[in-house]
């Protein structure tokens, strides 16, 4: 079983990261195969990880739903109905069931995290996750674990599938920070605007900056400081 963790999934600037990465399919109807490089798998259907996936394949019915933040190359999704365009820094979900051809070029890299639910009802189709989509107030953390005075937040998802409880959207807040506590939900995010710090249990710092894309397991000790404006896509579950 592995010990919930903070996994620092890829940089802007394309730089080395430090987290543990094995290629590995997640499962027989994987459609990118050991093109994927997973750091987190767990036993309730959720992964994250990194895919390097060049070319083209045609899915019949997607195997799990997917977001996925594109870090480097063009992926273009499309279906009867849609097609979406995704260069570095645009995000989408690919829902469960979705047929769908994927086109990606050379070089392509994007950070991913799955939801694996078999038994869930179908929730085909694509989501694009508009960065500057208008947002509504949301609720601030909790008064207990603050450090300082309460920031102001806002959310909105875009993707919502309340069947296996996955939310996809985008979220920000102005500057603060709060002690550790174990993170309520698995998270990916990828920081569209500012910076901020994870601290795990151990005092190990993890710096999130502006493009970089980070994953939180359920259950994960997670201090959290920002002394600057931070907007962030979300994928919980």
């Amino acid at each position: 079983m592995l010990s919930p963790r903070i996994l620092l999934l890829a940089r802007a600037d394309g730089g080395r990261i430090t987290t543990p990465l094995r290629n590995a399919a997640l499962s027989a109807l994987d459609p990118f195969g050991d093109t994927r490089k997973v750091a987190w798998q767990g036993d309730d259907g959720v992964s994250a990880g990194l895919v390097s996936f060049s070319g083209e394949t045609s899915i019949d019915h997607f195997p799990y739903s997917e977001t996925l933040v594109v870090h480097a190359g063009l992926v273009t999704l499309q279906t009867s109905e849609q097609r979406l365009e995704l260069g570095a820094g645009d995000s989408a979900v690919i829902g469960y069931g979705t047929p769908v051809r994927v086109q990606a070029s050379a070089g392509s890299q994007w950070a991913f995290c799955t939801v694996d639910l078999p038994d869930a009802p179908l929730h085909p189709g694509l989501t694009w996750i508009d960065p500057r989509t208008p947002l509504n107030p949301s609720a601030a953390p909790d008064a207990q674990i603050l450090i300082g005075p309460a920031p102001q937040c806002r959310a909105n998802n875009l993707f919502d599938d309340a069947d296996t409880e996955l939310r996809v959207g985008v979220w920000d807040s102005t500057p603060y920070a709060r002690h550790g506590r174990p993170h309520k939900l698995h998270e990916l995010m990828y920081l569209i605007e500012g910076s901020m710090t994870l601290q795990d249990d151990d005092g190990v710092d993890v710096t999130v900056n502006t493009g970089d894309t980070v994953f939180v397991a359920k259950g994960a000790p997670c201090a959290w400081n920002s002394t600057v404006y931070v907007r962030k896509v979300y994928a919980v579950k």
